[in-house]
């Protein structure tokens, strides 16, 4: 069986574990059952599960089961862990929705059709039984309050925030520690895995097996993913990077990654990525010698991409980047062509324009605004300026027709090397 303790260490995702030399042990020694917890905070994932959601999927090919735990009731309580202030309570509905949309992302890291496969849970099912009172003496009990102060979650928000914390949020840990304990009694589930944010949560719950008598349980957090100056990853100016191609584009997945500084690549290869230890030193050599080829960061932005968006989304994105560098445009979509070129001017055309004669290249090109006069379009087209779907046009009586079309309802124009203009025919 694969060592994954290794294989987690040099990759860099190990933050802080219990008991190391028992828990590489008992890595070593059979399958083990291992889990991680997803809030329904919003109806997808994002860049911040990137991690935990890899080292399940890592603990899964070395022939481990994990456990994927849908937080149907502790969405409903809201985690304090790295909030400077308490959380919108969302209402059933909302949670009932955004489990549903994180669910439907997951298989396409985790295989559930195995002959070991995954196991996907959700709280709501064991946690609706309680009673609070019974909650309480059987479960609350266990818990003292000096302990539950010291906490780190607890601690800074108690230091930091003028607000405080509510009963509410401090009750957070007592539910995420008795999915431990329960998934230890339902499953054999030994060892949660999570954010480095998730320490206080995932001893809290290790501490209520030992006193709950289920046995020694593990706990195992890998760093969150910040760049080299300490801000989080996974945010842009447009909001955070998802995981479903209906929030985040493939190309604007792919374009993230590819961007990618030379200071964070070396780390995002090893957390993210399922490349060989041999095959990231190596593109660290090439970085050192031809920086310039960012073959790095082409590696990274492709790997990323057809885990997530599987190869049709891989193939889009590519082509639309390389509608950026000239490539021929065509059979794309509108929403790939309006994304790539969001910063472009459009006009609207009636599509009956495109019809009969179609519309000649010079009004074309006055009409998108890449052209002050009809004698300026035609001295663009003349000196070989003139581009329709980044293909030259030097033909002054050239006319648009339906066959131009580079998507649903777009033409991209384009006057010299970078001025580029859509029409849309609508």
């Amino acid at each position: 069986m694969q060592n994954i303790y290794s294989e987690l260490d040099w990759r860099g995702s190990i933050h802080q574990t219990t008991d190391r030399e028992r828990l590489c042990s008992l890595l070593a020694e059979n399958p083990q059952t291992v889990y991680a917890g997803f809030d329904p905070t919003s109806d997808g994932l994002h860049i911040g599960n990137f991690v935990p959601l890899m080292m399940l999927r890592r603990f899964q090919k070395a022939g481990h089961c994990p456990i994927v735990l849908a937080g149907g009731a502790t969405g409903m309580i809201g985690d304090p862990s790295g909030k400077s202030e308490e959380r919108n309570l969302l209402s059933a509905e909302q949670i009932e929705h955004n489990l549903q949309g994180i669910m439907d992302e997951l298989g396409q890291f985790l295989d559930f059709e195995s002959a070991r496969p995954a196991i996907l849970v959700n709280n709501y099912d064991w946690m609706k039984e309680w009673s609070y009172l019974t909650f309480l003496r059987d479960v609350g009990k266990h818990f003292p309050v000096n302990q539950m102060l010291a906490k780190e979650s607890v601690k800074s928000r108690l230091d930091q925030s003028e607000a405080g914390m509510s009963y509410t949020e401090f009750s957070y840990m007592l539910l995420q520690a008795y999915d431990f304990v329960h998934l230890r009694q339902a499953y054999g589930c030994n060892l949660q895995v999570g954010g480095s944010d998730q320490w206080g949560n995932i001893t809290a719950g290790i501490e209520l097996g030992r006193r709950m008598g289920v046995g020694t349980l593990h706990g195992l957090t890998c760093p969150l993913l910040t760049k080299s100056d300490g801000a989080k990853m996974g945010k842009t100016e447009q909001g955070a990077i998802w995981l479903s191609a209906e929030k985040t584009s493939p190309y604007a997945f792919y374009q993230y990654w590819f961007n990618t500084d030379d200071a964070d690549i070396d780390n995002c290869l090893r957390l993210l990525t399922e490349l060989t230890e041999e095959e990231i030193s190596a593109l660290g050599e090439d970085r050192q010698t031809n920086p310039q080829n960012r073959q790095s960061q082409q590696r990274l932005a492709e790997s990323l991409t057809l885990l997530v968006h599987g190869q049709q989304g891989l193939t889009g994105a590519r082509r639309a980047s390389e509608v950026l560098f000239g490539a021929t445009i065509s059979e794309m979509s509108d929403s790939d062509l309006t994304e790539i070129f969001a910063d472009v001017p459009s006009e609207k055309l009636s599509r009956d324009t495109l019809g009969g004669e179609g519309l000649s290249i010079v009004d074309a090109l006055c009409q998108a605004g890449l052209a002050k006069s009809r004698s300026d379009a035609r001295r663009t087209v003349d000196q070989g300026g003139a581009y329709v779907n980044n293909a030259r046009i030097e033909n002054l009586d050239y006319r648009l027709g339906p066959g131009d079309l580079a998507s649903e309802t777009v033409v991209v124009l384009r006057s010299g090397k970078k001025r580029y203009a859509l029409l849309k025919f609508l």
